[in-house]
């Protein structure tokens, strides 16, 4: 073996890893080989969050501090015979093959191209077009922190639990938290999105002091954002056990809700999480047991509809016009575009 390039080997698989001591991560020495080897300890947890998704890599090809990093969409040329794809349909309506993980090597893969976050669909191979998994991103804003995040799931976790519905929770390798609900794959992602909107409208409601909706950055204050926009089509979370870029190698990594009281984001890294895997195991290992409906979900978007004329919320803004959508202007712009007008 030269000393240029190591191999690893996951579920009978052998990857080669060229440049095995090559620093990912400078502030904590974090090399690829490591990475690869993290990998590997986690590898029944991280499959039960990618297996059969397809998924971008966020990629930096000099290590955390070695400049620009760029994503990965679209399955690069040259992939080995064993690295599976998946045809996905992008906003714009084109299509294209991504990644799909159908084993922990491709894990392997992805350390080898760089990647150090792994972001999968909310979705299976099987159809691309209908998720299968139900994700809110709680995003601490300015004046908040981690702690926040903490208290706006427990509310989350709450009304989520009257609707019949048993989410799963995660640290997202920042300050906030995801949360994950399995559910069964018969919904579009546009219907999947307005079952999230209601969702963060009821806990916006509840909970104005805690909780808000808005798009645009400038109205939200010190509140949590609840990321509706994370069902939209082609946007992802990063998975369970992904690395992050951040400079300690942090992981997003799965915890119970027992535990999320007393954990914090730096509790978890590529060198911490192996041991307490192989100690406690996966928290996230009844995700898969009971798929919900959204149907109790959607009535609410209906109430909301109906009720107190609560349509649909701004898009992304790489997506095409959406129906029904309202303008996508910034509050302060369209103000002043108002007052310009009523001066001519």
């Amino acid at each position: 073996m030269s000393s240029s390039e190591a191999f690893v080997t996951v579920a009978g698989r052998r990857v080669r890893i060229s440049s095995p001591e090559k620093v990912c991560y400078p502030a904590v020495g974090v090399t690829k080989l490591e990475l690869a080897e993290y990998y590997v300890a986690v590898a029944e947890g991280l499959m039960r969050s990618l297996a059969g998704r397809p998924m971008a890599l966020h990629r930096f090809r000099n290590g955390l501090d070695g400049g620009s990093s760029f994503y990965t969409k679209h399955a690069p040329k040259g992939l080995p015979d064993w690295v599976q794809t998946a045809e996905v349909t992008f906003p714009s309506g084109r299509t294209g093959h991504e990644v799909c993980v159908t084993e922990p090597a491709t894990a392997l893969w992805a350390v080898q191209m760089n990647a150090l976050e792994l972001h999968p669909w909310p979705v299976r191979r099987e159809d691309t077009d209908r998720p299968d998994e139900l994700r809110l991103d709680l995003d601490p804003q300015p004046g908040t922190d981690f702690a926040e995040a903490v208290e706006a799931a427990a509310e989350a976790r709450a009304l989520f639990t009257e609707l019949g519905m048993a989410p799963f929770v995660k640290t997202s390798g920042g300050r906030g938290l995801h949360l994950l609900v399995r559910i069964e794959p018969r919904w579009s992602f546009i219907d999947t999105r307005r079952a999230v909107i209601a969702l963060a409208r009821e806990l916006e409601r509840r909970r104005p002091d805690l909780f808000t909706t808005s798009w645009w950055k400038e109205e939200r204050g010190e509140r949590i954002f609840a990321d509706f926009n994370q069902m939209a089509r082609d946007r992802m979370l990063a998975a369970a056990y992904s690395t992050r870029a951040a400079p300690n190698a942090r992981v997003s990594m799965p915890v119970r809700w027992s535990e999320l009281p007393d954990v914090a984001p730096d509790d978890f890294t590529v060198r911490t999480v192996p041991a307490l895997f192989a100690s406690r195991g996966d928290a996230h290992q009844d995700i898969d047991d009971a798929p919900a409906t959204l149907d109790a979900l959607l009535e609410m978007a209906e109430r909301d509809q109906r009720d107190r004329g609560l349509g649909d919320l701004p898009y992304p803004p790489e997506f095409p016009k959406m129906p029904g959508e309202p303008k996508r202007v910034q509050p302060s712009r369209a103000r002043h575009d108002e007052a310009e007008a009523g001066a001519d």
